[in-house]
């Protein structure tokens, strides 16, 4: 149980490190009152351009990424006598993505999580996750829209993963359905995006 709580609380914080707030910060701005007001990679791209906001992408999906390994390497050391790696890293990428999400630093109002969940998934199974990479560019080219390219991805990433993994495999389950609470968590937080799209209001990405 002690190895359960360590990894649940580490990956949690991990992926709490809100480092598109610390890139404003840098800035000299507070990216939370600036654009969209969000403080993920995407929002601090359109207020403080490519420079700070790559990095911010990088950084997202690199929490999401260490939670899992770190997790691994944790129940590796404590070897846990119940739940086996796999599953310890299934709880820890739905624990970062839920940090980057409700962050305490910042009354738990953090980023839409897409990056986190890629570098999360990524970590668990690197060839469904590329895939969702793909399906999230292929969407974005043909409508420009961010949200809808990561609300799309989200939703396929879990059928992927149920296609790509035995349903009668315990850590097959575990796997699907981290990524259907996952997908949840990116889509309740693009909620306000869904919104903006529904009444013609929320910004493109102009090609250039």
């Amino acid at each position: 149980m002690f190895t359960l709580v360590l990894v649940l609380v580490a990956s949690y914080l991990l992926g709490s490190i809100p480092f598109g707030y610390l890139a404003g910060r840098t800035a000299g701005i507070d990216i939370r009152k600036a654009g969209s007001g969000n403080i993920g990679a995407t929002n601090v791209v359109r207020v403080l351009g490519k420079r700070y906001g790559y990095p911010v992408f990088v950084l997202d999906f690199l929490k999401g990424l260490g939670g899992v390994k770190i997790s691994i390497a944790i129940a590796t050391a404590m070897r846990p006598e119940w739940g086996s790696l796999e599953m310890f890293g299934v709880l820890a990428a739905a624990s970062s993505v839920i940090g980057h999400s409700f962050p305490p630093w910042l009354n738990f109002r953090g980023g839409k999580g897409v990056a986190t969940s890629a570098g999360a998934l990524f970590g668990l199974m690197p060839v469904a996750t590329l895939i969702g990479v793909a399906i999230w560019m292929l969407v974005f080219w043909f409508t420009r829209y961010v949200s809808v390219a990561s609300v799309a991805a989200a939703v396929a990433l879990p059928l992927v993963i149920f296609i790509m993994t035995r349903p009668d495999q315990s850590e097959g389950n575990a796997l699907f359905y981290s990524s259907v609470g996952i997908a949840a968590v990116v889509i309740w937080q693009h909620r306000s995006n869904l919104s903006r799209l529904m009444h013609g209001r929320e910004p493109r990405f102009n090609r250039k």
